[in-house]
């Protein structure tokens, strides 16, 4: 996973909002799709971008795909962003 694949993946505000909705918990992916004005396969391809930036884990439970937040890649994301702060002044 590079910073330029993950930066790529929230670009996009559908992306965003489900990884907002992912901050709360897992999410099978037929309720992840039905929180928004788009098709399914829409929904898949956004979910597919963000598991290859490493953003959501995936997990198949019986018939359905339910997907998480990936806190530590998020975690990566701001220590990096706050390293960019640099020291702050005491």
């Amino acid at each position: 996973m590079g910073f330029q694949q993950t930066f790529k993946a929230l670009s996009d505000p559908t992306r965003r909002e489900i990884l907002r909705l992912l901050r709360d918990g897992p999410m099978a992916a037929g309720d992840i799709a039905a929180r928004f004005p788009v098709s399914g396969a829409t929904i898949s391809h956004h979910l597919s971008i963000l598991h290859d930036a490493g953003l959501v884990l995936d997990e198949k439970r019986g018939k359905f795909i339910y997907y998480e937040l990936n806190v530590s890649v998020v975690d990566e994301i701001l220590g990096w962003l706050t390293s960019l702060k640099g020291e702050e002044e005491k």
